[in-house]
Formats: C-alpha cells, sequence, structure tokens
C-alpha cells in the first residue's frame, strides 16, 4: 500500500539543509509539498495595519518561485493553496490519503494553534515537526525553562555543537496529482510576474540567499564586521542574511558553517565573535517566543509593569511618514519604508523614539515593523521591541536612546539624513491634542534636539 506523506512549508522555503523534506523523502511514496497563503493575511490587523507591504508581498512570491524551481530539479512541485492552513491541509489529506505531515518547529503562537488545531481535526494522523529554523534542537537545549537573560542564556549554549548542513537532496518522491494541475499561479493580490528588477538589493529565494552569504564571506567584511555593525546605510556594512534567515530561504546552520570555514581560513577575531553573538541573539528569541507564547504580544509583555501611554493617531502616523520633529527618525523610517530594510541601529533609534519621545503604545510600532520589514520575523521582531520598551527579558528596563547623540555619532555631518531627505524645520509634534483639539502653534513648544 502505498504511504502518500505531506510537507508543509512555512519558515523554511528551501531545499538544502531541510532533515524535515529528506525525512520525508526517505519514507513516503508520494509527497505532497504545500504552502499555505492564508487569506486572512489580506485582513488589517488589531492595530488597523496591513500583514505585509508590497515589499514583503514581492519577496515572499520570489521566495515561492524560487523553492518551486529548486523542488522540479528533485522531481517535485510547490502547490500553493489559497486557504487557512487548516481547511487547506485537511482537504489535501482526504483527497490523497495522507497519512504523515511534516513540518519546521514554528515559534509564532499562531502557527503553533494552528499545527494543534490541525491534529484535533485530523486525530488519526502522524505529525512530526524538526527544528530547522533554529541553530540547536529543542531536544539538546541544556535546559528545561528558557533563562531570563540573554547572558545566562548565551554562558549555557555558546559552545554546543551545532549540527552540520545537509546538501539538498537529489530526488524526492512524485507527487500524487499530474504536474500540469500544479500551475504555480498567484492570487490578484499577488503582483503579477515581472522580471527581477536588479537595483532591488533583496530578492527572495534560496538561490539569492545563497549567494549573498557566498559573497559576503568572500569579501572579507566579516572580520570587521564589529566596527561596521552599526553604521546606518551602505550594503556591506552588515551580512544583510535576515531576510533570507526569517524565510528560510538560508539556514542558520549553514551560516553558522560558513562562518566556521572563514574563521579557519582567514583567522577568528572580535568581529567573527559577535556575528556568532548575532546568530545566538537570533537564536534566544526563537525560544523566548516558544517559552512566552502569546504573551510575546501583550501591552505588559512578560513582565507586570503596564507601559505608561496615550494614544495620538497623528504621532504613530507621522512615525510611520518620517515626518517628526527628529531628523534621524524620519531618514530611518523613510528608508524602511522605500526598501523594506533598516539597520540594527537605525531599528533601535526609531523604536526608542516612537517610545520615549512620542510616548507611544509599543505594539504599535511592533506591527508596523511587521508590516514593512523584508525580514519580519515574529520572534526576534516582537521580543525586540519587548526588550526596548522595558517589558521584555532585559534587568534594565526601558531603554531610551539620546537621539541628539545618536546623530552625532551615526550621523555626524547628515549625509544619511539628507540621503533620504529627512530634514525638517522646527517642526511641532502634535497639531491636534489625545482628544483631536487643535494645538496652538504658538504654544508648541519644539521638540528638537538641541
Amino acid at each position: 500500500m502505498r504511504r502518500v506523506g505531506l510537507y508543509w512549508f512555512g519558515n523554511d522555503l528551501r531545499v538544502r539543509d531541510n532533515a524535515n523534506l529528506q525525512q520525508a523523502g526517505a519514507v513516503v511514496d508520494q509527497l505532497l509539498c504545500v504552502y499555505c497563503l492564508d487569506p486572512q493575511w489580506l485582513s488589517p490587523n488589531q492595530y488597523g495595519l496591513a500583514r505585509l507591504s508590497p515589499q514583503r508581498w514581492r519577496f515572499l512570491k520570489e521566495a515561492l518561485q524560487d523553492l518551486d524551481k529548486n523542488l522540479q530539479q528533485a522531481g517535485q512541485r510547490l502547490l500553493v493553496c489559497y486557504d487557512a492552513p487548516v481547511t487547506a491541509i485537511g482537504a489535501l489529506v482526504a483527497k490523497h490519503g495522507v497519512s504523515v505531515v511534516y513540518r519546521s518547529r514554528h515559534c509564532g503562537f499562531q502557527e503553533r494553534q494552528q499545527w494543534l488545531a490541525l491534529q484535533q481535526h485530523i486525530p488519526g494522523l502522524r505529525f512530526i515537526e524538526s527544528d530547522t529554523h533554529t541553530l540547536f534542537n529543542l531536544k539538546d537545549l541544556p535546559f528545561a525553562q528558557l533563562p531570563p537573560t540573554f547572558t545566562q542564556f548565551k554562558e549555557l549554549v555558546e559552545h554546543l555543537p551545532v549540527d552540520h548542513p545537509l546538501p539538498a537532496a537529489d530526488a524526492l518522491p512524485p507527487c500524487p496529482e499530474p504536474k500540469s494541475d500544479w500551475l504555480l499561479n498567484f492570487p490578484v493580490y499577488l503582483p503579477a510576474s515581472y522580471a527581477l528588477d536588479p537595483d532591488l538589493p533583496f530578492h527572495g529565494g534560496e538561490t539569492a540567499g545563497n549567494k549573498r552569504l557566498k559573497t559576503y564571506f568572500h569579501s572579507g567584511y566579516a572580520s570587521r564586521y564589529k566596527d561596521l555593525r552599526d553604521e546606518l546605510d551602505g550594503w556591506e556594512n552588515s551580512t544583510k542574511f535576515s531576510p533570507w534567515l526569517a524565510h528560510g530561504n538560508l539556514s542558520v546552520r549553514k551560516v553558522h558553517a560558513d562562518l566556521r570555514r572563514y574563521e579557519h581560513d582567514h583567522g577568528a577575531n572580535e568581529s567573527t565573535y559577535w556575528l556568532y553573538l548575532e546568530l545566538l541573539w537570533r537564536e534566544y528569541f526563537q525560544w523566548y517566543a516558544h517559552q512566552y507564547g502569546k504573551r510575546l504580544f501583550a501591552f505588559r509583555g512578560i513582565t507586570q509593569r503596564k507601559p505608561l501611554t496615550c494614544f495620538y493617531a497623528e504621532r504613530f502616523q507621522k512615525w510611520c511618514q518620517g515626518n517628526t520633529p527628529f531628523p534621524l527618525v524620519n531618514a530611518c523610517m523613510k528608508q524602511l519604508n522605500a526598501t523594506g530594510f533598516m539597520s540594527n541601529r537605525g531599528r533601535q533609534i526609531a523604536a526608542s523614539c516612537l517610545v520615549n519621545e512620542l510616548e507611544l503604545d509599543w505594539r504599535f510600532g511592533a506591527a508596523y515593523f511587521e508590516q514593512q520589514l523584508l525580514d519580519y520575523d515574529v520572534a526576534s521582531n516582537w521580543g525586540n521591541w519587548q526588550y526596548l520598551a522595558g517589558v521584555g527579558a532585559d534587568p534594565r528596563g526601558k531603554r531610551h536612546f539620546d537621539l541628539a547623540k545618536q546623530s552625532r555619532l551615526y550621523d555626524p555631518h547628515g549625509k544619511f539624513i539628507r540621503s533620504w531627505q529627512a530634514e525638517i524645520q522646527n517642526l511641532p509634534l502634535d497639531s491636534v491634542d489625545a482628544a483631536d483639539w487643535p494645538v496652538d502653534p504658538a504654544q508648541t513648544k519644539s521638540v528638537l534636539p538641541a
């Protein structure tokens, strides 16, 4: 009797170093490779924001197209379902007699709820998860409860061995439907097909991600990473791996292996160690999201402290558009809106402004970053926002960046601000108050940094 398996792609849109996909291919006779585009993504979230910007849609579409191309080389195709995962996968299981479902373990609360709901919906089915989105496997972690701080986490895990990345499978079992029925057509809410724009720095997919990985470690910039990482602009000033890591186009274990190879060939130094620390920070937030579940999105975070905020819709819109009284923040936001990317330093500056100068609910900022960032990762995004807002794992509490000092340190000549046309002149913070009453400009105190 033939055994039919289903591989549910999510945060692992690749064929290389995908142990779960290889395991599925080794034990089933036929295999469905499925990705679900949930129509719920079209609806505004609770903050009134779109879940994916056009830039994020473009990157995702390119990643799916590249995945389909790479699956074809192994005798497979990608089936994109335009339905909620439980509905779509439930129908495929019934239609094809699927006996086992595979996926990469996901740290997102909603994604975990979908996984549980699918198990309850089809109780007789076998479900297999594996850790393909993290450096370490769940079973190998040296603790039952996540340590309360990153430093404690790092001390426990930084010397753990990391699995070596696997090559792509040469062949996968065939799909149980004619390939002609599996055309990768996208619905109207995704952009139409187009040629890749060479002027765009980020293109989705495993092929582009591995090209960037190879280029970066051949450039020698890894040996200078610590000195360059806080630059606000510049393609080589950071690795730029994060969009491909977020979608699983790149395996974090592959990044780790290439880093160790670089250290072997060119020597380890403080910068290459900092690169490893960045991977550990990402790792910490993955398990942080697993640990705290829906509290990742709670106003009080994982603490009992209630942030003091008053929501001004006008302030939030000005922050989103890069139209605040703070030129450096404006430049960072204009960069984000135009490219879908912002430096790590820029993210901290923009987030600190929203929480401290604008005194807004940190969750609105996190939701806007979710909409705009090509490298949106539920754990890293919401975990970092909690950290900065003082409701997360940082023992120091809320972090407040001196915007004038940040400008002097990281844009002393105003080049970054001018490049994004973010200069302003005595712009008031509000034209209305919290109750939408007009504010007298004559009585509005400028909040420009001295």
